[in-house]
Parts: C-alpha cells; structure tokens; sequence
C-alpha cells in the first residue's frame, strides 16, 4: 500500500482548504475515490468488502495527535457527538443536520475501492480533513440466519461499530489502515435486514475504514447484499 508523507498530505489538505467551500459543495470531484450510490442494492466485492454508505460530512474535533485515542476519550468523543436521531431511523441522502452550530449533510455513496477513503470525501465537499469525526451507516441484507457471522474492521485512525443497536468492534490508539485490524467474537446476522454504524475519528494525516463479514474460519461472507433504506 502506499504511503503519503506527511508534507505531501498537508499540501493536499491546504490546496483544498483553499478551494471555494461552495464550489466544492455544489460540483464536487468525487472521483476517483467515490461514485453517486446507484439505486436499490449492491452486492459486497469479491473479497466480502461493504463499499455502499451513507456518510456523513465531518464533525470538527480538533486533536493534533492521536496519540490520545484512548478507549475512554473516543467513546466519550462518539458520545458527544452521535448525530441527533441516529439510530432512531435511517439518515436520507441530501438530509441535512445541525450539530453544534454546523450544518452537515448526509451523503449516499459508493467506495470505488475497498477501504472507504474518508479524508478525500471531506476534501471533495471543501470539509475540514484533520480533527474531525466520520459517521456511516448501511443496511446489510443475508439471504439467511448466518450465526458465526463476525465483523472484521480496519481504520485509520481510531473507530467503534454497532451492529443493530450493539456495539460490535472498537479499534483504539494512533492506528494505520490494516484489513482486518479487528475481528469481533460471532455477532451473527439475522434474515433479511440488519443495521450497522460506525464512527472514525483521526486527528492529522489520512483517514479512511474497511469493514466486512467473515464466516467463523475467518472467510469473507459473499452473499450479502447492501442498501442504505
């Protein structure tokens, strides 16, 4: 995988902080990172990845380090800044949000890769890119009761899942994208539709997430289908 140097990704976050908020909004280059989510739904990728999300533009949370991740400070940080109404129902694509003063609007979006690259989604909106939270949110549809069905994450930098309505997997500390950083104990999936969040946050450098399901010999599960109402 490729890494960026830290100056190269603080002049890309630079030359897009400069870049008109409103030119980004209203004609954003999503590419090549991220396409317009097709109606109706979307089969995992061939290795199980989940690439259809809802995500929602950044919530600022200023940190200069994210040597501070903790498993106390990012619960109380995802707790402080759930979006109003998540997990009541599902958020619309278009819908808007305030929260703390800012207005935050909900994307519908398809990773054209398998991680989900988070810092270029609030790049091509003209979003703050460091400092900041990610929210997602998908509906995973198994064509059956999967029992063994484990979530396997990985994030850059720290992240926690639910899976409807329970916490499933936290990834803590200055972490960097790794496939499967973090596989949970059997969850199971149930029948017909099953509701999973997540939340990153990261402080300076890129920010991205993975997530899948494996079977209990640690094999992607392929036989899911994705929507996001």
């Amino acid at each position: 995988m490729i890494r960026l140097s830290r100056a190269l990704v603080a002049a890309a976050g630079a030359l897009y902080a400069s870049a008109s908020p409103a030119l980004c909004q209203a004609n954003p280059s999503l590419a090549p990172y991220f396409a317009p989510a097709t109606p109706g739904s979307a089969a995992v990728d061939e290795d199980g990845f989940i690439r259809r999300w809802m995500l929602l533009e950044p919530i600022a949370k200023p940190n200069r380090t994210n040597q501070l991740f903790t498993s106390d400070y990012v619960r109380k940080a995802f707790a402080e800044d759930r979006p109003n109404g998540l997990g009541a129902k599902l958020p619309a694509d278009g819908q808007i949000l305030t929260h703390k003063g800012a207005k935050l609007v909900w994307h519908a979006l398809d990773a054209t890769q398998w991680d989900a690259k988070l810092f270029y989604f609030a790049a091509a909106y003209g979003k703050p890119t460091y400092g900041v939270i990610f929210w997602a949110t998908t509906v995973v549809e198994a064509p059956h009761d999967m029992p063994e069905a484990r979530l396997a994450v990985g994030s850059n930098s720290a992240s926690m899942w639910w899976l409807n309505g329970k916490e499933a997997a936290a990834l803590f500390g200055d972490r960097r994208m790794v496939m499967d950083d973090v596989v949970s104990p059997a969850l199971g999936l149930k029948k017909g539709r099953n509701v999973l969040q997540g939340a990153v946050i990261n402080g300076p450098g890129l920010s991205d997430f993975a997530v899948r399901f494996v079977d209990g010999k640690g094999q992607p599960i392929r036989d899911l289908k994705i929507t996001l109402r």
